[in-house]
């Protein structure tokens, strides 16, 4: 026998290359769509977060100013000194705006008049807070105070506490306090 073989015609090959069948490949856009998806929602979570998170550091700061302007002025306004009693209403009179301007102004010889009558007053703010953001983007602070008096002599010392109901209306850049109103 011959390493070689003879083929008759009509007889099928021996090694024939198998016709490769056609398999779909599914799996790999399909995967890469998900992943798509699961891309953008998570990109659509992170600005909501940051958004959400941005909004919150401005309110906070908003309303840190706020609280930082009110016991400032509450500080000065509850330490009325008779020796400068005209620098004292020119300072408050600065600081209103509104309604509390206007009375102030047509209040301003009897309220320096008072001022200058008075012992020294040391105000102190005890606790501030904002009670609600108004539609015009004012603030209604409520604010106890505490006011601190000594007689002419020294020897008699008289504290009071008092509550508050002021709103600060921001023009430009500053605070003003637009209506003042003293809690019963």
């Amino acid at each position: 026998m011959s390493p070689r073989r003879k083929f008759a015609e009509g007889q099928p090959p021996l090694f024939t290359d198998a016709v490769p069948s056609r398999q779909r490949r599914w799996l790999l856009p399909v995967t890469a769509a998900f992943t798509a998806v699961l891309a953008i929602a998570a990109l659509a979570v992170c600005i909501l977060v940051l958004l959400t998170h941005e909004n919150q550091r401005r309110a906070t700061i908003k309303e840190a100013a706020v609280l930082g302007y009110v016991r400032s002025f509450m500080t000065e306004f509850t330490s009325p000194d008779p020796f400068h009693a005209n620098d004292y209403t020119d300072r408050v009179l600065a600081q209103a705006t509104g309604e509390f301007a206007q009375q102030y102004r047509s209040n301003e010889n009897q309220i320096l008049i008072g001022v200058a009558r008075s012992e020294p007053t040391t105000g102190a703010v005890l606790d501030a807070g904002i009670a609600r953001w108004n539609d015009d983007g004012s603030a209604d602070v409520l604010v106890v105070t505490k006011f601190t008096s000594k007689s002419t002599d020294g020897k008699l010392v008289a504290e009071r506490a008092s509550r508050w109901v002021l709103t600060a209306t921001q023009e430009g850049d500053r605070w003003k306090v637009s209506n003042l109103t003293p809690v019963i």
